[in-house]
């Protein structure tokens, strides 16, 4: 089994301002899907080192308190998902444009406002519902309570 870390990458939780989460779009997605950040574990990296390292990567965003959520199978390749929120220490996005095509800050309003996976409409879309990442940004989205 490989291990991959998926991640929901959160800012302004302290109450200044409005809580925001990190979401990304790869290329290949049809327009408009946005997703929480993932990759693969490094043989001899924590999981906790793969989250940082792999948002650092991707984003060029340094996070902290990187928290353990749930975890899912995923059959790409045979492999464990584990899920995590960590929180954003550094906020402007340097993307890895051959990782992804997109990130954003959204706030709960925002993604309230999202449709669902697979809409061709090229408005913003969360990930399918069976999803960790959804899941992930589900259980954000009720903890913020807006």
């Amino acid at each position: 089994t490989d291990p991959a870390v998926i991640m929901l990458v959160l800012r302004n939780s302290d109450g200044i301002g409005p809580p925001e989460c990190l979401l990304g779009r790869q290329k290949v997605w049809p327009e408009g899907n946005y997703s929480t950040l993932a990759g693969f574990v490094e043989p001899g990296e924590s999981l906790e080192e793969a989250v940082r390292r792999e948002v650092l990567e991707e984003v060029g965003i340094r996070v902290t308190d990187v928290q353990y959520r749930a975890s899912q199978p995923w059959p790409f390749p045979s492999s464990l998902m584990v899920g995590f929120c960590a929180r954003a220490e550094t906020f402007d996005i340097n993307l890895d444009n051959d990782e992804l095509e997109d990130a954003k800050w959204f706030t709960s309003v925002e993604l309230r406002g999202f449709g669902e996976w697979g809409q061709s409409t090229g408005d913003p879309c969360l990930p399918r519902k069976d999803s960790i990442s959804r899941w992930l940004i589900d259980t954000w989205l009720a903890d913020a309570g807006t």
